[in-house]
């Protein structure tokens, strides 16, 4: 870092101090002198420094450090991420007072000692250089319709990634819900990375299908001899993820004798390791995540409502992918470049056959199905575009009514399902204006639900004409 050339822009009112500075300050700097009274490059001359560096030493009279104060105030509203240091009157005290109150980097006191100089210009270059380099790893968090590795423009994303953007500032637990595929973890990867704790680790661990004597020693390690085998020290997640964010994907899934243990770490902020005694800290953001309804399982007395309510301080719910059906080609153009570069693949899109079945789809496996279904695509693709025929064999079938070995009953049921399900994005889940669009009365509409089995997680509970006519996809 210390080879790097750190281009100062320096304003005085002396021009021989500035000249005696630009020579002392030797290689390494690149100086440029400005009057401290010319206001006229004020954008340009920032455009073309990494510091600004400001002399009050000589300034004389009350006016003339008003003056710079003004130019000072003029860098802060054309360009604030340009750190400015001040050189002040030896003794000067309430300048520096007022300086830093001002956002000034930092003051030194005419003359200035000459390593002094180097070093402060040095380090304001580095502070500017680690908030380009912060501002670049945060760029997919803060542009619109990604957040993170998530990607949505539909409404429900939208406010989906505006409620996560403020909890992420916010050191609270978070439960995430969604089913299964929806993208829960790179959700709460997201948060994470936006949060005060992002220098530290992101330490993610599975509650599904594990033993609870397993999870425990997973989460709070082990002492050298605690059990046969323990044959040395092991330090669990919550010491893994200290500073950092520890991330519990299916906590629905959690044993209940281990909920009540978790339950006391996240009380007392403290643990203990299984066959030791020592308290260690637990300075860790805990988030979860589940595919389960949590309120009603502890209802149920599945899970410990006590827990529940503990790590539900704030909730974002992650929409399934048939209910924002409008971002579909928006994430297969996104796979099919990832992969495109991945497997050195040269394809331009879908066919619109392809792209419609994608979008007709009812994508259980929700964003992971999508992804794994285009990934596959691009693997045999041939020609220029990915074809009806790259995708999977279900979904080719679900799309196309005279598919091989389908009998005409079988067609025209399908045809039925699709229009139905066509009929009820485009009106936005209404059944009452899907009845009128398709020329039925709703009694007739609802049978026809009820014998084309489309999944009721599709669908909500409505109500009769007179109570609602706004009712919606859930």
């Amino acid at each position: 870092m210390d080879d790097e050339v750190v281009r100062t822009m320096f304003y005085s009112a002396d021009p021989g101090f500035s000249e005696l500075i630009t020579r002392a300050l030797g290689p390494g700097f690149l100086v440029c002198s400005r009057n401290l009274h010319d206001f006229s490059n004020v954008r340009k001359d920032g455009h073309d420094c990494d510091v600004i560096l400001v002399d009050l030493s000589e300034a004389g009279s009350g006016s003339a450090i008003a003056r710079g104060l003004r130019l000072m105030e003029a860098f802060k509203q054309t360009i604030p991420h340009i750190p400015i240091i001040a050189i002040v009157g030896y003794g000067d005290d309430d300048l520096a007072r007022l300086l830093a109150g001002k956002g000034v980097f930092d003051t030194l006191a005419s003359p200035p000692a000459i390593a002094d100089l180097r070093l402060l210009l040095r380090r304001a270059h580095r502070a500017r250089q680690a908030e380009l380099e912060l501002s670049l790893l945060r760029g997919p968090l803060l542009t619109p319709g990604r957040f993170g590795d998530l990607i949505g423009f539909t409404n429900v994303m939208t406010q989906t990634f505006d409620l996560a953007r403020k909890l992420a500032t916010c050191d609270v637990s978070v439960l995430i819900t969604g089913e299964t595929g929806t993208g829960k973890e790179l959700l709460a990867r997201a948060i994470h990375d936006l949060s005060p704790r992002c220098s530290g680790p992101f330490v993610g661990f599975s509650c599904a299908n594990l033993p609870e004597t397993l999870i425990e020693d997973e989460l709070f390690g082990h002492e050298k001899g605690a059990f046969t085998g323990a044959v040395a020290l092991r330090r669990g997640r919550f010491e893994q993820a200290d500073g950092g964010t520890l991330f519990f994907d299916e906590i629905g899934d959690m044993a209940l004798g281990l909920q009540a243990k978790l339950l006391r770490v996240l009380q007392e902020r403290t643990f203990e390791r299984l066959g030791g005694n020592a308290s260690i800290p637990a300075n860790v953001r805990v988030i979860c995540a589940t595919h389960c309804q949590l309120e009603g399982l502890s209802l149920q007395g599945g899970f410990r409502s006590d827990l529940y309510y503990r790590l539900n301080v704030v909730e974002i719910h992650l929409p399934a992918l048939w209910e924002r059906r409008e971002d579909i080609p928006l994430l297969a153009h996104h796979f099919l470049s990832l992969y495109c570069e991945q497997f050195q693949k040269r394809l331009k899109g879908f066919s619109p056959a392809a792209m419609r079945a994608l979008e007709e789809y009812s994508w259980p496996g929700n964003v992971r199905e999508l992804e794994n279904a285009v990934q596959r695509a691009v693997v045999i693709a041939e020609g220029a575009s990915i074809e009806l025929r790259h995708l999977p064999k279900n979904l080719c079938d679900a799309f196309d009514p005279a598919a091989p070995g389908r009998s005409y009953e079988e067609a025209v049921r399908n045809f039925k399902r699709r229009l139905i399900l066509r009929a009820l994005r485009e009106c936005g889940g209404s059944k009452t204006e899907v009845a009128r669009a398709l020329g039925v009365t709703r009694s007739y509409l609802h049978r026809l639900m009820n014998q084309l089995k489309i999944p009721q997680a599709e669908l909500a509970d409505g109500l009769p004409d007179s109570e609602s006519s706004t009712e919606r996809l859930m």
